[in-house]
């Protein structure tokens, strides 16, 4: 059986913002936004070529047994690119507010790239959930 992991849901304070985050300046799809029941709205958008999406929830009770999450709370949300220079601009370009391109040294935090699968970049959506992008050397069906 396989276990995919398909959807994660971002705790965020104003849909409707946040959809035009993801939607516009970060370049997700948007898949659905729809009132599934009354006053219950779900929109959610998939980055281009994830099979995975995020799901933003106006209304939604919680799932049995779990605790909610503040807006702002998630981080280390990961997104993977072949070629992080070209997704920083991208984002720069959409007014995104985006770290320079850095790697783990040994001191930490490095600026600049580093070698295979040591590139990334951050940014946080308007709450404060927080995003790494990560260069991979090659898309996801050649891995």
């Amino acid at each position: 059986m396989e276990w995919t992991l398909e959807v994660v849901v971002l705790p965020v304070s104003d849909v409707d913002r946040a959809k035009e985050f993801y939607a516009d300046k970060v370049g997700f799809k948007v898949d659905l936004d729809r009132e599934v029941a009354p006053g219950i709205r779900i929109v959610q958008l998939t980055p281009p070529g994830s099979r995975c999406s995020v799901s933003l929830t106006q209304g939604l009770p919680g799932a049995p047994g779990q605790r909610g999450m503040e807006p702002g709370s998630l981080s280390g949300l990961q997104l993977c690119v072949t070629d992080i220079a070209a997704a920083h601009g991208e984002l720069v370009a959409r007014g995104v507010d985006v770290s320079p391109v850095r790697h783990a040294g040994p001191g930490g935090w490095e600026d600049g790239p580093g070698e295979e699968w040591n590139s990334f970049l951050f940014f946080s959506d308007p709450d404060g959930n927080g995003w790494t992008v990560q260069e991979a050397p090659a898309p996801l069906a050649e891995r």
